[in-house]
């Protein structure tokens, strides 16, 4: 039987992580306080329950959709297996009561002529001839053809963009973790025009953001995403998948695709090139990357026919 409240319970399991290395429990902190008051406020002074589990995850939710439901008991999951070790009563719904907790959303892909639209409403931002234009050409471009995260492409230091060998180097991303990323001479071109505007304007410092949008402000992710959408509007993109408006990832989501429709094309081994291309983009598993293989039509038809 618990004889310590479960708001104590959770501190405890939230320190552990801490203590292990990991970033406390992210967002879910939040929801395992909640479910902790909950639980305590119940006046149940026992293990965890199911049938508690459930009321909270259902009774206690903003949405009445069962996928928003399934995914308050995905958060609580983890800590229910940490309960475990120590209480061997506890209970948990081990099967998918609600169902899936997560869906894919089919995504825009973008055509060239509609990249190129954004990237040259991006070279008429004000100043005209300044910093700012530049900067969001080069960053949005840059994301276009490596398909990285926004949150990386914020990120990169000067030091880690090497012209020369034509390679980034992106650090601690998500899931913590570090990779190379190669990128076509294009690409190198593209950003040395950016590097000569940002070198007019301020010395390079190895250490220094990469991306700026001002010689003492560097790119952040609210401007970024102010600037993409005035951008797509004025380049006029209508949104074909799932989303009401095209978003920025959504270029990283064209990234892949098309990458996977040339190899399809010219007959590569899909299964090795697959593998790769999830290493290149920072995947934790190699079945997120098959996923765009039912992402768009066209993908979808090669999964059928390989099926």
């Amino acid at each position: 039987m618990m004889t310590i409240t479960m708001t104590a319970q959770v501190e405890a399991y939230l320190a552990e992580r801490t203590t292990l290395g990991f970033l406390g429990a992210g967002p879910n902190a939040s929801q395992l306080r909640s479910f902790a008051r909950f639980f305590d406020d119940s006046g149940h002074r026992s293990s965890l329950t199911s049938d508690l589990a459930i009321e909270w995850a259902k009774g206690h939710a903003r949405s009445r959709e069962p996928r928003a439901w399934a995914r308050r008991l995905d958060t609580l999951r983890p800590f229910a297996a940490y309960l475990l070790r120590e209480d061997p009563a506890t209970e948990f719904p081990q099967t998918q009561i609600f169902g899936k907790s997560h869906r894919r959303a089919t995504p825009h892909i973008y055509t060239e002529d509609e990249i190129l639209a954004l990237l040259a409403a991006a070279r008429r931002l004000d100043p005209e001839g300044g910093l700012r234009p530049a900067a969001f050409e080069a960053f949005y471009g840059l994301i276009a053809a490596t398909g990285l995260r926004v949150s990386e492409a914020i990120k990169l230091r000067c030091a880690d963009v090497d012209l020369g060998s034509r390679c980034l180097t992106v650090r601690m991303t998500k899931f913590n973790k570090s990779r190379h990323v190669p990128f076509h001479a294009t690409v190198a071109v593209a950003l040395a025009d950016y590097l000569r505007m940002r070198d007019h304007f301020l010395p390079r410092v190895a250490e220094d953001t990469f991306f700026v949008s001002t010689p003492s402000r560097s790119l952040k992710k609210r401007a970024v995403h102010w600037t993409f959408q005035k951008l797509r509007n004025e380049a006029g993109i209508v949104a074909r998948g799932a989303y009401r408006d095209v978003r920025i990832h959504d270029l990283r989501h064209t990234f892949i695709c098309r990458r996977i429709q040339r190899w399809q094309a010219e007959g590569a081994d899909i299964d090795n090139a697959i593998a790769a291309l999830s290493t290149y983009v920072g995947h934790a598993k190699v079945s997120d990357t098959y996923w765009y293989l039912t992402g768009i039509p066209d993908l979808m038809a090669t999964a059928g026919n390989r099926f």
